[in-house]
């Protein structure tokens, strides 16, 4: 489309399925109404792109959609609430971050099993492995 992208376009340009930009579309996360061509067709601008790339970004590190939504509203109704739209993101960023440290944590616990069964399949023994079968009574 020479005046924005078709929808398809759009989802190729943010790696989204066409399904995805009509749930966020119905979900109320644009930051406007998406217009529609004279045969019907959505026509994306690059700015929403742009703003189609960071709310999946935000989803994929675990914003909720209603979080999401509030976002969106906010950055909709335009200036004077950036001091809202700031905590927002903040408040994203330290659940992103704890989560990341819990991973971290996970992370180190699995390595070390890798390095114990690594250990124990070059040297060809199960020695201090666990055992799926039980102990003999003492």
């Amino acid at each position: 489309m020479a005046d924005g992208l078709s929808i398809g376009d759009a989802a190729a340009a943010t790696g989204l399925s066409v399904h995805a930009l009509r749930f966020f579309e119905r979900e109320g996360l644009l930051l406007r109404l998406i217009p529609r061509s004279a045969g019907g067709r959505r026509v994306y601008e690059p700015a929403d792109v742009e703003w189609l790339l960071l709310c999946n970004r935000l989803r994929e590190s675990g914003m909720p959609i209603a979080t999401l939504r509030r976002f969106a509203g906010l950055v909709r109704s335009g200036p004077g609430n950036e001091r809202d739209r700031l905590e927002l993101l903040r408040e994203h960023e330290r659940d992103v971050r704890a989560r990341i440290a819990e991973l971290t944590a996970s992370l180190e616990v699995i390595h070390g099993k890798v390095v114990a069964y690594e250990r124990h399949v070059e040297d060809g023994t199960a020695t201090g492995l666990w055992s799926p079968t039980p102990s003999p009574p003492a």
